[in-house]
């Protein structure tokens, strides 16, 4: 289903064209929360942002004032912490996805904070705005000649111990590193000693994940990952999850008339079987479940230079080049 298109007149008295999304995607392509709460703050005031599409360079305008709902994804969102009302005023509904990871010694993410740093920011984000609103990502796990799955497990054991009563799930995924030339490369150039995951690793992984969760009971999830893990209670994940929209935000009948649930749905334990609309993003990779959003991120624009990224260049690290009052998400 395509975003309605609206034409809309700006402040300078230029009338331009664009699209009008429902949810708003903050940002697969690159960390908002991290680096730019302020260019984002200022988007939100002007009403728009102008997107350049990373495959064929074409430009759009995506316009906020149907905005219902913003997905932020992040490493390090307390730089948002203090826009998060602001925000709010002009998008209601938000929840994150917070990636807490460790390779510290992997050197893996030369420029994100330190692990306890961001446990204590996870920590805060889950008191200040409930922890249903804060999903834990370990992804994405990373094989190499030192670490193997058993590291991985006592590597997700160590935060999960911690953030058991912060958060009720934990969603993970296995590095894809060869489908990605670029991540290849940075990789190699780095002098990573990289190994992809065997059908085998990822049982013994998802085994050993089952046996850490009974202390935990968080709900278990793959992201866009084809291998079916059932039975080792783990599920496929929507990152833009609808059932989790209609269970955060019933009340937002905007919301709730995109996502095709009537307010008598709501009452219905089955309510997720009466949704009339399969709106399921046909943009994202094959076995992603996410429901459609408009991401609003750019390329080679997170300094968080992190060696597995496919959304960056190789390259020592990106500079900061999202300008606070720029239209442009890229300039």
């Amino acid at each position: 289903m395509a975003w309605p298109k609206v034409t809309v007149k700006l402040s300078g008295g230029e009338t331009v064209e664009g699209i009008a999304p429902v949810i708003i995607s903050a940002s697969r392509s690159t960390d908002i929360p991290a680096f730019y709460p302020e260019w984002l703050v200022q988007r939100l005031k002007e009403g728009y942002v102008r997107w350049r599409n990373p495959f064929n360079g074409s430009y759009q305008n995506v316009f906020f004032d149907q905005a219902r709902l913003i997905v932020f994804w992040s490493k390090n969102p307390r730089p948002v912490f203090p826009f998060l009302d602001e925000i709010a005023e002009k998008i209601p509904n938000y929840y994150f996805q917070f990636t807490l990871n460790d390779y510290e010694k992997e050197k893996l993410e030369p420029f994100v904070p330190g692990l306890q740093s961001r446990r204590d920011t996870f920590m805060e984000l889950s008191k200040k705005i409930g922890k249903e609103k804060v999903i834990w990502r370990f992804d994405p796990l990373v094989l190499t000649e030192q670490t193997g799955v058993e590291e991985l497990l006592r590597k997700v054991e160590k935060i999960g111990n911690q953030l058991k009563g912060y958060t009720e799930k934990l969603v993970f995924s296995f590095a894809d590193i060869n489908r990605y030339k670029k991540v290849q490369k940075n990789l190699q150039v780095n002098r990573i000693p990289y190994r992809e995951f065997t059908e085998k690793d990822m049982a013994e992984f998802a085994c050993g994940l089952q046996q850490l969760n009974k202390s935990w009971d968080f709900e278990l999830a793959t992201c866009a990952e084809k291998i079916d893990l059932e039975q080792f209670g783990i599920l496929h994940n929507k990152c833009i999850d609808d059932d989790l929209m209609i269970r955060l935000f019933p009340y937002d009948k905007k919301l709730m008339d995109f996502l095709g649930v009537t307010a008598g749905d709501l009452f219905n334990s089955s309510s997720h079987l009466l949704k009339s609309r399969n709106i399921k993003d046909k943009g994202q990779r094959k076995y992603c479940r996410c429901v459609q959003s408009k991401d609003i991120g750019s390329y080679n624009t997170c300094p968080h230079s992190c060696l597995y990224c496919y959304a960056n260049e190789p390259k020592e690290r990106v500079v900061k080049n999202l300008s606070n009052n720029s239209s442009n998400i890229n300039e």
